[in-house]
Parts: structure tokens; sequence; C-alpha cells
């Protein structure tokens, strides 16, 4: 073989390469940006059913405490501001820290009312409540664990070349501003 084909075979190689490893970069960042939106869809679906549960307790606690106006009128505030659609895992976190603090004193109250704590309907839904932080938790954590992967290789050369060239943008963390505050609501009977 001539001097010129080899130089030629070596460069259709490196450009093979690179095309390559291009594809895998793009496919990479293709991959991780899709398991962030999954993540945030299996947070969507646990806050959602925290949502359709708070009506219910509401509900509980109005039938042995409807002189606690003020308590109900801020969980419905707060619940009906969570549940808004259109926002993004920062300020969603927000609206849900101040739906946790209404549920706070929403526990608080029905915590003068031992009737109340010993229904059964009210300790299911409390229970239901529970279960349903936990996995609100789990999910915040896996939701997490996918954005600082997709924020690391968009911010990492030399994938941050291909992420600017098709527009990856970093992903915003869904996090409390209080740990405490995204913890389940304790209440001891």
């Amino acid at each position: 073989m001539s001097a010129p084909v080899i130089v030629l075979i070596v460069i259709v190689v490196i450009v093979v390469i690179l095309l390559l490893w291009f594809v895998g970069m793009y496919n990479g960042l293709v991959r991780l940006r899709n398991l962030v939106q999954e993540a945030w869809r299996q947070i969507d679906v646990e806050l959602n059913r925290r949502h359709d549960l708070i009506p219910n307790l509401v509900e509980s606690v109005k039938g042995y405490a409807a002189h606690e106006r003020g308590v109900f009128d801020e969980v419905a505030r707060a619940r009906a501001a969570a549940a808004a659609p259109g926002s993004g895992p920062a300020e969603q976190a927000q609206q849900e820290n101040q739906l946790t603090q209404a549920l706070g004193r929403l526990f608080a109250v029905a915590e003068a009312y031992p009737v109340l704590r010993a229904s059964e309907n009210f300790q299911q839904l409390q229970a239901e409540l529970t279960n349903t932080e936990d996995r609100i938790a789990a999910g915040r954590r896996f939701y997490n664990a996918n954005v600082r992967t997709l924020n690391t290789k968009v911010e990492s050369f030399p994938s941050n070349i291909v992420a600017g060239m098709f527009q990856f943008e970093r992903a915003e963390y869904f996090e409390a501003e209080d740990p405490q505050v995204r913890q389940a609501p304790t209440v001891s009977f």
C-alpha cells in the first residue's frame, strides 16, 4: 500500500472513532435527560396522591373540630398551590414545604381531639399519608441522583461540547429548604 492510502485509512478510522464517540455521548445525554424526566413523573404521581388524600383528611378532622376554619382554609390554599400544574422542581418543592407546614398545623388540631385520634378513618388516612411521604422521599432521592449525573455530564469536558451543541441544560434539584419539613408529619397519640 502506498503512503497516501495509509494516511487516508488512518483519517477515516479517526473520523469513524470520533463519530462513534459523538453519537455515544449524545445518546448518553438523551438517556440521562429521559431518566430525569421519568423520575420527576414518578414524584409527580406521588405528589398527586398526596394532594388527593388531603381533602379526605381535612373532612375527617372537620367533623370533630369545625371551629378550626383558619387551619382548614390554610391547608386548602396550600394544597391548591401545590397541586397547580406547570411548576418546576424548585418551585414545587417550595409549595410542598408550605403544604407540609399546613398539614402539621392540621395534625396539631387533631391532637386536641381524642375521639378523632381514635377514629379508624383518621388513622387510615394518616397511615396512607405517611406511606405516600415515604415514597415521595424515595422518589426525590432517585430524581436528585439522576439530576446530579445529568448535570455532571452537561458541565464536564468533553461531554459539555455535545451538550452545548444540542441545548442540553442542567436540571433543577427537588429539595426541601429544611430537611425536617419534608419528613412525614408525626403525631403522637
